[in-house]
């Protein structure tokens, strides 16, 4: 995916469940789909969310995604962690459900394998033998481990993940840190 307009938005989110109960989602806005040029950082608040409930994992993430990307502009790729589909068979995840909401395609980033999604492209980043697993909505999941493994940062996982999770957990970025293995 090149982006060769202006105006066009990548955003990195994350979403973080605080013990005292309700969630904070992060948002890093780029202006390239390697996540270089980092336009914006947000985050969005909700004082209740849905409970856990195993395999309806996008009921309770979606929520704070809708909130921390409301008022972007000119969204043309979302990358979540987690998976944008379940299983080889399409079950979908929380990407396909982010696909479906936003309209836009959704790369799904996972740090640890999930049973059933034997038809993630493990991509291996930085200096660490274990891989990320990439899944995809609205494009080819060959195309998307193209571009998480071009995605800016020496880590394993991409800075723009990186800083949506810091966000997400404490609402103050990322600091510099060491390799993420």
């Amino acid at each position: 995916m090149k982006s060769d307009r202006r105006g066009e938005v990548f955003a990195a989110a994350d979403v973080h469940y605080p013990a005292v109960g309700g969630a904070r989602a992060a948002a890093v806005l780029t202006a390239d789909p390697a996540f270089s040029v980092v336009l914006a950082e947000t985050t969005a608040v909700l004082a209740d969310v849905a409970p856990y409930r195993p395999g309806e994992f996008f009921a309770r993430e979606l929520p704070p995604l809708r909130a921390v990307l409301e008022g972007v502009s000119g969204l043309v790729l979302l990358v979540v962690d987690g998976y944008a589909d379940l299983d080889p068979a399409g079950r979908p995840g929380l990407g396909a459900h982010a696909h479906a909401e936003f309209g836009v395609p959704v790369i799904g980033v996972a740090k640890t394998a999930f049973r059933t999604a034997t038809h993630a492209v493990p991509v291996v980043r930085g200096s660490s033998a274990r891989p990320l697993f990439v899944t995809a909505a609205g494009m080819s999941a060959a195309e998307a481990a193209a571009l998480v493994a071009g995605m800016a940062g020496p880590f394993r996982l991409p800075d723009a993940l990186r800083r949506a999770d810091a966000l997400a957990r404490t609402g103050r970025p990322a600091q510099r840190q060491g390799p993420a293995g």
